[in-house]
């Protein structure tokens, strides 16, 4: 009996990319013969003709299935509804825009079949038609990560991974409501293949990742995987207080020894800010972890459906 691939397919508004993904799988679904195929689109909210285009696919191909969420949750959990709702023997996490090639699908299969590889991942070895500042900002991150968090994350990652049924488990595990799957991929372990692969542009229609929104994703990925900013912080602390031990020392034999009163207000203005500044940094830095806390405590359900086909 033939094991059952699923295809995991978060989309938001892409009512123009949809048929060219499922034409793109139709094609290279005769290279896969040894699996058969589901694929499963998670509908993240989307106001354009998203869903309907769906359900004429799910009337049409009893391959494929669909969640459609109450709102727009984000791409962390309709990751995460998918792989919790796939039924395959291997999962596989594909955008729908066809920037993830799935001409690379057989030789993916073809690791994990093997028995050496428990994952597969890809990762991409240029940015070209990003924006250059975007691209800068974004090795700088996988830098970052790779130096203070506790997860294996390599530069150029993408979420186009195919697991093993035991990797989705351990994935679907960690219901974690602040969730950072790049992340997660790395933290769970298990033995991982990469295979790197040129960038693909958008077949159609506009990216909903603004400069602004992968800022914010870039620290939930901090704070989710690495304590190191709540240890700069402490330093930061630390190193103040002796700063300001020494200059209380040199203040005072000043005094007595010169006879020097202290003086000068624009310096200790500018000592005021520096040190109100660091403070501030630090509080909010704490405050990103509370609030990450906060949020975990209220277990609210990472996502909600509407409507499904399953």
């Amino acid at each position: 009996m033939k094991k059952l691939l699923s295809i995991v397919v978060p989309a938001y508004n892409e009512e123009e990319t949809i048929p060219l993904f499922y034409k793109a799988i139709q094609d290279i679904e005769s290279q896969l013969p040894q699996v058969e195929l589901e694929l499963l689109f998670i509908d993240d909210g989307s106001k354009d003709n998203t869903l309907s285009i769906l359900r004429d696919l799910s009337k049409n191909d009893s391959r494929v299935h669909y969640l459609s969420f109450s709102r727009n949750f984000g791409k962390e959990a309709g990751i995460y509804a998918g792989l919790e709702n796939a039924k395959g023997d291997y999962v596989v996490i594909m955008d729908a825009d066809l920037q993830d090639p799935p001409a690379l699908l057989p030789e993916m299969l073809g690791y994990l079949e093997s028995g050496e590889y428990e994952c597969v991942g890809t990762r991409r070895v240029d940015r070209k038609g990003e924006p250059p500042i975007r691209s800068w900002f974004a090795r700088r991150f996988y830098h970052l990560m790779s130096k203070i968090s506790f997860a294996d994350i390599v530069d150029g990652a993408r979420d186009y991974q195919m697991m093993t049924r035991k990797v989705v488990d351990a994935v679907v595990s960690m219901g974690e409501y602040n969730r950072f799957s790049k992340g997660i991929f790395g933290w769970v372990g298990f033995k991982r293949k990469w295979i790197e692969f040129e960038n693909v542009e958008r077949v159609a229609g506009e990216t909903k990742w603004s400069f602004w929104k992968l800022f914010l994703y870039a620290l939930d990925g901090i704070v989710a995987f690495s304590t190191a900013p709540l240890t700069i912080a402490s330093i930061f602390g630390l190193l103040m207080c002796v700063v300001a031990f020494v200059f209380i020392i040199i203040i005072i034999v000043r005094t007595i020894i010169f006879g020097d009163p202290t003086s000068g207000w624009p310096s200790m203005v500018c000592i005021i800010l520096l040190v109100s500044g660091i403070q501030l940094s630090c509080i909010g830095i704490l405050g990103q972890y509370m609030a990450k806390m906060y949020l975990e405590t209220k277990k609210r359900p990472i996502y909600i459906i509407q409507e499904k086909e399953l």
